[in-house]
């Protein structure tokens, strides 16, 4: 029987219907297998010295597709709702509300899935006694939405906390420290000097990322201010408090460019009239003296429904409202936050069209 989670979506629909008739055994299915393969590298390699594995499984995500052993530990609507386990991005329509307590159910069914596949690993370190010589980080990449702020999905809104602020937990062996939270700022681009100063490697000057060995021992800061965002979107600073994010300012969202040797969009090549104007740009601080491809988006980019500026600019207080739905207006904290956002643009070496597209003085 094809799932209702595939009906309307085209060839994704086929070819996910094809894939789950072939894995409807667990030991079939991606994200076992993945972690089947790692246990066996731990299993044959946990006696040596100066390894790293990284087991990537691409789970929990969407369609959330898990068996009926991990479903039946929740309350899933499996009625007229049937088998939907794949959200589609963008805003929550009146008559689709009551699918997002059917979404997030279906994720806590895929995220206890990767509860016990991630409880293998850490018997795995029981086992062998790695806890005492092994760096063990777990993380994801970005959150997702799921009826919150009325939306699904991670790109067609601003990067709300939801998305944003994902979770880590780190075990180093060498300060043994368990049970404890941390208030200091940290990246993604953290990850690679971390693992580089634990093998003793030095970390290369152009990255921005800190090694986080002390701030894991006893909360030591590594920045002040962090940027983060998305293409063509809002570029979003937070101090670990507060959370600016800055809207374009023009109508039609440029001047706007892509700079980059991948010429080509997550499904399709660039047409002949996107590379009609392109040039050479750079070199840029991170691009060892190279010259970059700089491709004009012209076309806005990737826009927000009602357009880039439907939110406008949004200010909100971490400590005083987690979940984003009160923005704040404070022209004090607002202006403290634009200088720390051009700051933190400008360390990045951002190209200065951006500081224009964002209406920003520099």
């Amino acid at each position: 029987r094809r799932p209702n989670s595939v009906r309307g979506k085209g060839d994704w629909s086929k070819q996910d219907w094809v894939n789950r008739s072939h894995m409807q055994d667990e030991a079939d299915q991606p994200q076992a297998k993945t972690f089947a393969m790692g246990l066996d590298f731990i299993e044959q390699n946990h006696d040596e010295d100066n390894w790293y594995l990284q087991i990537e499984t691409f789970d929990p995500h969407e369609p959330y597709f898990s068996n009926s052993n991990y479903k039946d530990q929740y309350d899933i609507d499996g009625g007229k709702l049937g088998d939907e386990d794949w959200p589609p991005y963008g805003p929550v329509s009146d008559d689709k509300r009551e699918l997002s307590r059917h979404y997030q159910q279906q994720n806590a069914a895929l995220i206890s899935m990767c509860d016990h596949y991630l409880g293998k690993v850490l018997d795995a370190m029981d086992k062998h006694d790695l806890w005492k010589d092994t760096m063990l980080i777990v993380c994801t990449d970005h959150g997702f939405l799921l009826g919150e702020h009325d939306h699904w999905g991670k790109c067609s809104m601003p990067f709300w906390n939801e998305v944003a602020n994902t979770p880590l937990f780190i075990w180093d062996p060498r300060s043994g420290v368990q049970g404890e939270r941390r208030r200091a700022l940290v990246q993604m681009i953290d990850f690679a000097p971390t693992l580089l100063e634990y093998f003793g490697q030095e970390a290369p000057e152009t990255m921005q990322g800190k090694a986080l060995k002390d701030t894991i021992a006893d909360d030591t800061p590594v920045r002040e201010a962090a940027i983060f965002g998305m293409f063509g979107a809002h570029v979003n600073v937070t101090d670990g408090r507060y959370v600016y994010m800055r809207a374009c300012e023009t109508e039609t969202n440029s001047p706007l460019y892509e700079y980059t040797y991948a010429v080509q969009h997550m499904r399709k090549t660039y047409s002949p009239g996107e590379l009609k104007d392109i040039e050479l740009a750079g070199p840029f601080s991170f691009t060892k003296g190279c010259q970059v491809p700089r491709i004009s988006r012209n076309d806005g980019g990737y826009l927000f429904d009602g357009g880039p500026n439907k939110y406008g600019h949004l200010l909100f207080d971490n400590e005083a409202d987690y979940a984003q739905e009160s923005p704040v207006d404070d022209s004090k904290v607002e202006s403290r936050m634009i200088e720390l956002l051009i700051r933190e643009m400008k360390a990045s070496d951002a190209p200065v069209e951006q500081f224009e597209r964002l209406g920003l003085r520099i």
